[in-house]
C-alpha cells in the first residue's frame, strides 16, 4: 500500500509517532490500575508480542538460530532486566504516583546511560556533559520530592517515584548492554528478547498469585493491554529499528527526549492531572541538560568528520 510504503521511508515520522506510542505508555499505566494488576499486563504483553514476532521474524530465527545461541545467556539477561523487570516496576509505580512524574522520570534515562558508560566502558564526559547530567538528576530529584526541600531533606520521597528511577536505571542497564549484542537481524534479535520477556515474567506472576494481588483484566484492562502490546511494545519498536536503519543511532537516539514532553502533556489532556511549577522547573532541567549533553557531543562528532 502506497500510504504505509510512504511512511516506512520517513525516518522523521516514524521516530515521532514511536516516541508518542512510548509516552501513550504512562497513560496506559494509569488506566489500568484497578483493571488489571501490573505483572499480569507485564506477562500478556509480552505473551502477545512473542507471538506477533513468531510470524513475522520465524524466518531469520531459524537462519541465525546458530549465531543466537550462544548468547542466549546474555540474551535473557537483557530480557529480564530491560524487558520484564522494566516494565514490572513502570506499572507497580503507577499505583503510587502519577503518569506525569512517570514520563519526566523516564526522561533521565539518557543520562543514567551516560553515566553507566562512563564507568563500565571508560567512555569520555566533558565538563560540558557532566553539567548537562548534574542539571537532568537535579529535575529528577525535584520531581521526586515533589518540588518540596523539607520532603527531600526528610527523604521522604514517594514510592511510586523511587520505582520509577529503579525502572530507569535498569533500562539503562540494557541499553549499555544493547553495545554487544549478538550481531543478528534485529528482528530476530527482538524476536527472542519478547519469547524470554515472555517466559521471565511466569514467576513474576507467581509471586503476584502468592501476595493474592493478582488480578486478571476487566473489558478495560484488555483494551489497556492491547494497546500497550500493539503500539509501544510492538508497533514502537519497529518503527524505531527502522528509523535508526534509515539515519542512524545517534540521530534517532535523539528523539527519545520527546517522552517526557509527550508523556506530560498526554496525561493533562487526556488524564487531567495536574501540571505544578515544580513540574515545569523539573521538565526545563531534564530536558536542558539532556540537550547540553548531547549537542556538545553532536558538535564534537561533526568537528571530527
Amino acid at each position: 500500500m502506497p500510504f504505509f510504503t510512504g511512511l516506512y521511508s520517513r525516518p522523521m515520522l516514524l521516530l515521532v509517532l514511536t516516541t508518542l506510542m512510548w509516552s501513550g505508555n504512562a497513560v496506559a499505566s494509569q488506566l489500568a490500575v484497578g483493571h488489571v494488576s501490573p505483572m499480569v499486563i507485564v506477562f500478556l504483553r509480552w505473551t502477545i508480542v512473542a507471538v506477533l514476532m513468531g510470524f513475522i521474524a520465524w524466518r531469520d530465527l531459524i537462519e541465525h538460530w546458530a549465531n543466537i545461541r550462544p548468547h542466549l545467556i546474555s540474551i535473557a539477561l537483557m530480557a529480564a532486566f530491560g524487558f520484564s523487570g522494566f516494565n514490572g516496576l513502570f506499572y507497580l509505580a503507577a499505583h503510587n504516583t502519577t503518569a506525569l512524574n512517570m514520563g519526566i522520570l523516564q526522561g533521565s534515562i539518557p543520562m543514567i546511560v551516560v553515566i553507566g558508560a562512563f564507568f563500565l566502558f571508560g567512555s569520555r564526559v566533558t565538563l560540558v556533559q557532566l553539567f548537562g547530567i548534574v542539571l537532568t538528576l537535579v529535575g529528577v530529584l525535584v520531581v521526586a520530592c515533589q518540588g518540596s526541600l523539607a520532603i527531600l531533606l526528610n527523604m521522604q520521597i514517594n514510592p511510586g517515584d523511587g520505582l520509577m528511577l529503579i525502572a530507569a536505571v535498569l533500562y539503562a542497564g540494557y541499553t549499555l548492554a544493547l553495545r554487544n549484542r549478538p550481531k543478528v537481524p534485529a528482528l530476530a534479535f527482538f524476536a527472542v528478547m519478547a519469547f524470554v520477556a515472555a517466559l521471565v515474567s511466569i514467576p513474576m506472576l507467581g509471586v503476584e498469585y502468592s501476595q493474592e494481588t493478582l488480578s486478571w483484566p476487566t473489558s478495560q484492562g484488555w483494551l489497556v493491554i492491547l494497546y500497550i502490546a500493539l503500539c509501544p511494545s510492538f508497533l514502537a519498536q519497529l518503527s524505531f529499528m527502522r528509523g535508526v536503519e534509515l539515519i542512524g543511532p545517534s540521530r534517532a537516539g535523539v528523539f527519545v527526549n520527546l517522552v517526557p514532553v509527550f508523556a506530560s502533556a498526554m496525561a493533562i489532556l487526556l488524564l487531567g492531572e495536574v501540571f505544578a511549577l515544580y513540574h515545569g522547573v523539573a521538565l526545563t532541567l531534564v530536558l536542558g541538560g539532556i540537550w547540553i549533553a548531547e549537542k556538545f557531543a553532536w558538535e564534537k562528532r561533526f568537528k571530527k568528520t
